[in-house]
């Protein structure tokens, strides 16, 4: 089996919180198993940033769902959406 790397978009509630709380809060977040590579802030619209966690997973089912559940349940965070996986060679 092998690892895919994924981009993993977390919109936060509000442009009010503090993304530096957040990204820590994320990072320390990172299950098990779970490689954390980076994470890059997407400017959206009216003072809104989300955030773009790249984080690297095996490539079994399910590879991403714990990774996606954990940063749902973070504080000041509405969505969670995989936007991209790649297969590392």
């Amino acid at each position: 089996m092998g690892e895919v790397v994924a981009t993993i978009k977390v919109m936060p509630e509000s442009p009010d919180i503090d993304l530096e709380k957040t990204k820590e809060d994320i990072i320390k977040s990172i299950p098990e198993g779970t490689e954390f590579h980076k994470i890059e802030e997407e400017p959206i619209a009216f003072g809104l940033v989300a955030l773009k966690v790249m984080v690297v997973v095996d490539d079994g089912e399910g590879g991403t769902e714990k990774v996606e559940e954990v940063l749902s349940e973070i504080e000041n965070i509405s969505s969670v959406e995989v936007e991209d996986v790649r297969r590392l060679m």
